[in-house]
């Protein structure tokens, strides 16, 4: 009487991998100091230039084969026949296969894409996708070949003690039957067994290499026998013994051979109870079984490092395999259809050994299949691990598993992978692992269909892959199907392994160091901006949807900080753009001197986490170059509408840079530290300033000529932002003085430089740093005014602007006084002073801008920031001077200043 027992319920993965040589990281793979072959310590060109040794056969399909047949298509056929029938069995493979299609359709297009080097799926999708995406989906992959080995060493275990063990109910004295059967008996089956796996991937991945093709030869021979035994075995009866609990179960199940009843009754489906798990059986449950004898499909571009020419067998081999395990399946079940009954397939799984002509041919079958697996999917793992640790990503962590012996062998990696196999084989149950492999490596194929997807809709011109049967549908298809199926097979292992890959994908984006791969999401980013770029309309522009849109010119960054820092802050999610402007005439230079400064300037704003753009030019005077950034600064409808300049003073700079703890310590390139960014010192006198104050005041008007707002920093040097916000206690007011000081005749505090100087003071306030400041809004009244009615006024302007504010009145007029429209004698006197056209600039006294340099700050409570009215430089050019005088005395140690001019209206009453 023929006894079974439960075998695999779940698909067992195989995955040859056979690599070599590391995965390409760049041109030039630098040496780590590490013994290995001698591809690992030579530029890439010279390793791509060496011959391999596996030919499309060899290398693709005989792998891809061995791993999508293994033990399921001895063990599980006839389970989905049974359950199914044939019409839905057939109908699940067309299902299945149409899945595991576009994901092949996907990998050859990658694969033709350029050379492919060693790596695999975790090769394509890292260098696809970026080190984010590659490094998370590279340990998923390794994880899934670790269980995979573990799954296939209890399958083979559980297949010995079948043949060989002691079970309930067997006679002990039996022939043949004296292995002992427990626990931990086939926990210790199953360290031997990997023992062995171990002993032959420490030797090297070629000895597995060379056995592959009598593992092929055997099991293409135990099929053939199988397929013959259809035709040639004639109708008999099984008796078939399985367990159901503690209770022994007895049945007979007919092989009847070619019949029609036969055919008849097995093509609706009829699902019952699996005898192995006990559990009721439904279309999911048996489709998810039947889905795992269907992936493998990777196993061909495992190979990669080892092809003679990857980018021409992987599509081709890859695609053969497929077909080739299409027609068998389908086979199989069209053939168990017509020739066994019911009991026979939903009892007995292994009922091919029974109705076969030599009976211990299928077991031969399952052995070699399984352990070919196992010593697959351990080499497998090391290999992954070792890409992983050659790329880096995970710094120090990963770093001994680089080791590799003479021959070039991960020995290291290969050690790690056996223990941590070791470790899953205590879990003992088959169908605990399973699940989670299954989904594991389902979502590697979604994360290749993904890769593709991400090309192609990048639209990079680069991307033009030989392979050209496939459309970005076939990719979105193959993602859906992977991601539907893992949720099928088990809900909560495939939400798990999504949050898992995530938590991956976070650590690697932060902690991993920079990549020369390229990244898939800049492309797709540019795609993306492009398109919404010219969607953004400048004639739709509307001035309740204002926001600063700042160009802020920076000299000498080390002196720059913390008005590039404060100016980050006032943005308010508009553009930022650090100008500068380098001196020089390319004429008379051999190159651009600034393609070497961007890396300084962009690790600047990495390091001061500021939300920046760069934009360098090269010109003769530095208001030429203003000009053109002016000009040519941002795209479309996102331009620069705010120029923002530092103070023109005598103040020696001081080196800010030193002081930022971003930048106190080292980075390390190899193993030199480097200090970043590069700027040159600051000037040390201020006669090496590069422009004149003449220079400097014209910069100013031709930006108002722009129709651009202008703002001044001054003392922004003293502007400790990390102790403001640091303060427990006590107030930080932000002071406003909305009147234009130079002209006290002028009475209108609601003109559109004044409103524009209010709405970045509120600007500034809303910032979520900043919403703990207070505005204060100043303004000056002389005596007999009513101040009251000024103040309502002003109290209702800001209620319709909905600007948060205190109003605090100074009395001044002891300073307007002081001003020359005041200091007229008579009616004549003024009639004569106009009638020689003076300026402002001309007629203000030094007397009168000291006094009000005093008034302000003679007010209580010394603020964060102080926001005061620009006046438009005079007209006459030889006054430019002058004007600037009186800035510097006017805002003479108030500490950090805004000196603002606005030109266009930014403010908005209406709903």
């Amino acid at each position: 009487m023929t006894e079974k027992t439960p075998l695999l319920h779940y698909r067992l993965f195989s995955v040859s991998e056979d690599h070599q040589s590391p995965p390409v990281v760049g041109d030039n793979v630098p040496d780590d100091g590490v013994t290995g072959t001698a591809a690992a310590t030579v530029p890439t060109h010279s390793r791509r230039t060496q011959p391999k040794k596996l030919s499309t056969f060899f290398g693709v399909v005989i792998p891809t084969l061995l791993s999508m047949f293994s033990v399921v298509v001895f063990l599980r056929v006839g389970f989905v026949v049974g359950q199914a029938g044939l019409y839905q069995a057939i109908a699940m493979f067309i299902v299945a296969y149409v899945i595991i299609s576009m994901t092949v359709l996907s990998v050859c297009a990658i694969s033709t894409n350029g050379a492919l080097d060693a790596g695999g799926a975790y090769y394509m999708i890292s260098r696809a996708l970026g080190p984010e995406f590659g490094g998370s989906i590279g340990i998923m992959f390794f994880f899934a070949n670790i269980c995979g080995c573990a799954l296939y060493v209890l399958g083979l275990v559980e297949s010995i003690v079948e043949m060989f063990g002691l079970q309930p109910g067997r006679n002990a004295w039996a022939p043949g039957h004296v292995l002992p059967s427990s626990y931990w008996y086939d926990f210790l089956y199953g360290t031997v067994i990997l023992l062995i796996c171990l002993l032959v991937c420490l030797v090297g991945a070629n000895i597995y290499a060379k056995a592959t093709f009598i593992i092929f030869v055997i099991v293409s021979s135990v099929l053939l026998i199988v397929f013959i035994s259809f035709f040639v075995v004639k109708e008999m009866s099984v008796p078939i013994t399985y367990y159901e609990g503690n209770v022994t179960i007895m049945v007979n199940g007919t092989f009847t051979g070619f019949k029609y009843t036969t055919l008849k009754d097995n093509l609706s489906p009829q699902y019952g109870i699996d005898y192995t798990t006990g559990v009721m059986m439904t279309f999911t449950s048996v489709f998810a079984v039947m889905f795992n004898g269907c992936t493998g499909i990777m196993a061909g571009s495992n190979m990669s490092g080892d092809l003679k020419n990857p980018s021409y067998s992987i599509p081709r081999g890859t695609i053969t395999a497929v077909i080739f395990t299409y027609i068998i399946y389908n086979l199989l079940c069209i053939l168990t259809a017509c020739t066994c009954d019911r009991v026979l397939l939903k009892k007995d799984y292994g009922f091919l050994g029974d109705i076969n002509l030599w009976h211990p041919l299928v077991t031969i079958g399952v052995y070699s299949s399984t352990l070919s697996a196992a010593m697959s999917a351990l080499i497998g793992a090391s290999r992954i691990l070792y890409a992983l640790a050659k790329d880096d990503l995970f710094g120090v962590l990963l770093i001994p598993a680089k080791k590799t012996s003479k021959s070039g062998n991960p020995w290291v990696a290969v050690l790690f992978s056996w223990i941590l196999v070791q470790f899953v084989l205590f879990a003992g149950k088959l169908n605990t692992i399973a699940g989670i492999v299954t989904i594991f490596f389902l979502l590697v194929y979604a994360a290749v269909d993904l890769a593709c997807l991400a090309l192609e809709w990048a639209s990079a011109p680069n991307f033009r892959p030989t392979f050209r049967y496939f459309t970005w549908h076939t990719c979105i298809l193959g993602i859906i199907g992977c991601v539907v199926m893992m949720f099928l097979i088990n809900p909560i292992y495939a939400s798990a392994s999504i949050a898992f890959m995530l938590i991956l994908l976070l650590v690697i984006h932060y902690l991993s160091p920079n990549s020369s791969w390229g990244y898939i999401s800049q492309a797709l980013i540019f795609h993306q901006v492009r398109k919404y770029l010219l969607m953004l309309d400048v004639r739709k522009e509307h001035v309740k949807f204002w926001r600063p849109q700042v160009l802020l010119m920076v000299t000498n960054p080390r002196t720059s900080i913390p008005l590039i820092n404060f100016m980050n802050d006032l943005k308010k999610s508009g553009l930022y753009v650090l100008g500068h402007v380098e001196l020089g005439d390319l004429d008379c230079l051999p190159s651009d001197p600034l393609q070497s400064q961007y890396d300084s300037w962009l690790t600047l704003v990495d390091k001061l986490n500021i939300k920046a753009f760069v934009n360098l030019t090269l010109s003769t005077c530095v208001r030429h170059g203003v000009q053109h950034l002016l000009f040519i600064s941002g795209l479309g409808g996102m331009r620069p509408n705010t120029l923002v300049l530092g103070f023109y003073d005598n103040c020696r700079p001081d080196d800010l840079l030193k002081q930022e703890p971003a930048f106190n310590t080292s980075i390390s390139d190899g193993d030199s530290p480097v200090m970043l960014p590069n700027f040159p010192p600051v000037r040390a006198t201020c006669a090496s300033k590069c422009l004149s104050s003449e220079e400097y005041v014209s910069i100013i008007q031709d930006a108002m000529k722009m129709l651009k707002n202008v703002v001044l920093a001054r003392y922004f040097s003293k502007f400790d932002r990390k102790e403001l916000l640091s303060r427990k206690c006590g107030d930080i007011f932000v002071d406003v003085w909305p009147l234009n000081l130079m002209r006290p005749d002028s009475t209108s505090y609601v003109d559109t430089s004044s409103l524009f100087l209010l709405q970045m003071a509120c600007v500034f306030n809303m910032v979520h740093t900043w919403k703990r400041a207070k505005l204060r809004l100043f303004i000056c009244v002389e005596s007999g005014m009513k101040v009251e009615v000024q103040e309502g006024k002003l109290q209702q302007l800001l209620k319709e602007l909905r600007i948060k504010a205190t109003i605090q009145t100074v009395t001044w007029d002891s300073v307007v006084s002081l001003h020359w429209h005041k200091t007229l004698s008579s009616k004549q006197d003024e009639d004569s002073i106009f009638s020689s056209f003076p300026t402002n600039s001309m007629m203000i006294s030094d007397q009168y801008l000291q006094a009000v340099n005093q008034m302000i700050l003679g007010q209580s409570s010394k603020p964060a920031v102080r926001f005061l009215y620009l006046p438009r430089p005079p007209a006459d050019t030889t006054m430019y001077e002058r004007y600037l005088q009186q800035l510097d005395i006017m805002t003479k140690d108030l500490g950090p200043t805004l000196l603002i001019h606005g030109v266009s209206a930014v403010t908005s009453t209406d709903l």
